[in-house]
């Protein structure tokens, strides 16, 4: 009870009550609580996994995890150990990301030229990371020919042609002159790898304003290469599989700067073979079971 109430006045000398102290009369309090200003800040929707999982970009990390739990609770339970199911997960995880590497290409199915290409672009994803730049599918201007793969990297710039070979075929060199699968020459073959290096070489360093050496190439998948590297007719014939070590193996000769700029007159002067749709073809873009996409050369 307060000294208000009782009609006593405190030791102190204050008859003010101090539930109203420092405050006015009572009159002049208000009388209702004023109003929130309303926010200035835009109301932020909540994004549960289950919608993220569902969005195109991440149905790949939905599979994967999808794999990864499917394998580790099989595995788990015919085990009957859960480290062995967390194990199996793991794997299963790191095998579904290799085999999207190797299937899944930045061209699309219905462009693609050859299962070769596919192969060569699946490695040279890998350098990337480590500062290459790569143009895949580059036609040479004014002819029929085209340009597998162009990299562009610390060590230099490559042409690199992929070829798909018979694989009961061997392939055989004579005095770095002649290249032969079976008894068929591939003369034509290399003679045509060096001019389109040659040719967009020419290009390329018109618009750069001083010469540039286009490394030619052909990277043989199929039959046994009985060699590393070997120079035949001024163009580098290898085992495709080899064809990252082939780039990587040399000196650094260009900077950052010289790369970038280069992969930007690259790709001006080199036309895509396959250039991008426009909104209004794309409703007749040829489906795969109507053209014929792909060349086993």
């Amino acid at each position: 009870m307060s000294h208000v109430d009782s009609g006593q006045v405190p030791e102190d000398g204050n008859t003010t009550s101090p539930i109203w102290a420092g405050e006015g009369p009572t009159d002049k309090r208000p009388t209702a609580r004023p109003a929130v200003p309303a926010s200035t800040h835009a109301s932020v929707e909540r994004v549960s996994l289950l919608s993220l999982l569902r969005h195109p970009r991440y149905r790949p990390l939905a599979r994967r995890l999808l794999v990864a739990v499917v394998a580790g609770v099989v595995v788990g339970f015919l085990l009957l150990s859960w480290r062995a199911g967390v194990t199996a997960a793991v794997l299963a995880a790191i095998a579904d990301v290799v085999v999207r590497a190797r299937s899944h290409s930045t061209v699309p199915a219905w462009r693609r030229a050859s299962v070769a290409e596919r192969r060569t672009e699946a490695q040279l994803k890998g350098l990337e990371r480590r500062g290459y730049r790569t143009l895949h599918a580059r036609a040479i201007p004014d002819s029929e020919a085209q340009i597998d793969h162009l990299v562009v990297g610390p060590t230099g710039v490559y042409a690199v042609d992929s070829e798909k070979w018979d694989k009961r075929l061997p392939v055989r060199a004579m005095s770095h002159r002649k290249l032969f699968l079976g008894p068929f020459s591939q003369k034509a073959r290399l003679d045509e790898a060096l001019w389109e290096a040659e040719r967009a070489s020419q290009l390329i360093g018109e618009a750069l304003g001083r010469e540039i050496v286009i490394i030619p190439s052909l990277a043989i998948y199929g039959p046994a290469v009985p060699w590393r590297v070997l120079n035949v007719r001024g163009v580098d014939v290898f085992d495709g599989g080899h064809v990252r070590k082939w780039i990587t193996k040399r000196e650094r000769s260009l900077t950052d700067a010289e790369i970038e700029r280069i992969y930007e007159i690259a790709e001006r002067v080199l036309p895509a073979r396959y250039p991008e749709p426009s909104a209004q073809d794309t409703s007749a873009r040829p489906s795969r079971n109507t053209q014929r996409v792909s060349s086993e050369r």
